[in-house]
């Protein structure tokens, strides 16, 4: 994808929990090098990534333990960070209107 918005969201979470700044660290480079075109592309890469309505997608990181939301414009290149947090934030949230 040509552009991941943003990357100092992803900082700020991994900054907070060390331990998830590997897995995001390691996404973050595959996202933007992916070059996903639909929603079956991006379950070749994450298996266990959830595909919502609205062109978003949950990435379980490290395990489940945290997890990350985007909005995807396949058309134009473009992953928009909704959401990242710990599993029992993302409980408390609504993951198709974040």
């Amino acid at each position: 994808m040509k552009n991941v918005i943003a990357k100092s969201t992803l900082r700020e979470f991994w900054e907070r929990h060390p331990d998830s700044a590997g897995a995001f660290k390691a996404w973050y480079a595959e996202a933007k090098a992916a070059e996903w075109k639909t929603p079956a592309d991006i379950k070749v890469q994450f298996r266990s990534a959830s595909i919502l309505k609205d062109s978003r997608v949950v990435v379980n990181i490290c395990g489940n333990k945290y997890r990350l939301i985007v909005k995807i414009n396949y058309e134009h290149g473009v992953i928009r960070i909704r959401f990242v947090g710990t599993h029992k934030e993302y409980d408390a949230i609504d993951a198709e209107t974040i």
